[in-house]
């Protein structure tokens, strides 16, 4: 195990970021979901929304009623 190893971990995991939803300070590595897995352990790759505030977004659009047109129009 080599100490640079260890030291870029630790400098990653003590990083915080401010969701931009609830403005909220949390914790990067815990908080947040990674953009996409093959990013690394990038700052840059994690989104600027908390997990909460992520969940609830998804669920609030999946609940938006959606109009069906059941009758086709009288052309």
């Amino acid at each position: 195990m080599d100490f640079e190893d260890n030291l870029d971990l630790e400098e990653f995991l003590f990083v915080d970021r401010q969701c931009r939803k609830c403005l909220r300070t949390l914790s990067l590595v815990d908080h947040f979901y990674k953009t996409r897995p093959d990013r690394g352990k990038n700052v840059s790759a994690y989104s600027y929304t908390c997990k909460q505030c992520q969940v609830k977004r998804n669920a609030a659009n999946r609940k938006k009623k959606k109009i069906w047109i059941t009758e086709y129009p009288d052309w």
